[in-house]
């Protein structure tokens, strides 16, 4: 009496198995037919438009990041006299 019911598990098992392989191509198919006219999918576009990007942070925009030394950020290596 247990073999019926084990065969059914298997079998139930096998045909979820085949039905989320069959939705996760579909899926995948969708994504790339849907990209495929995107143009900003493009990497050559979008490498030239993330150069010309301004940054976002307030210190950025005026040139001065933490953390830079004292040559980098335009400053003398003469000491301030007190």
């Amino acid at each position: 009496m247990n073999e019926p019911r084990v065969s059914e598990r298997v079998q139930r098992v096998r045909i979820g198995l085949t039905g989320l392989a069959f939705v996760f191509l579909l899926v995948l198919l969708g994504t790339a037919i849907s990209r495929s006219g995107d143009p900003s999918a493009e990497p050559a576009n979008s490498a030239a438009t993330a150069n010309t990007v301004e940054p976002d942070e307030p210190l950025a925009q005026i040139g001065v990041a933490p953390g830079q030394s004292t040559t980098e950020n335009g400053a003398t290596g003469a000491p301030r006299a007190p």
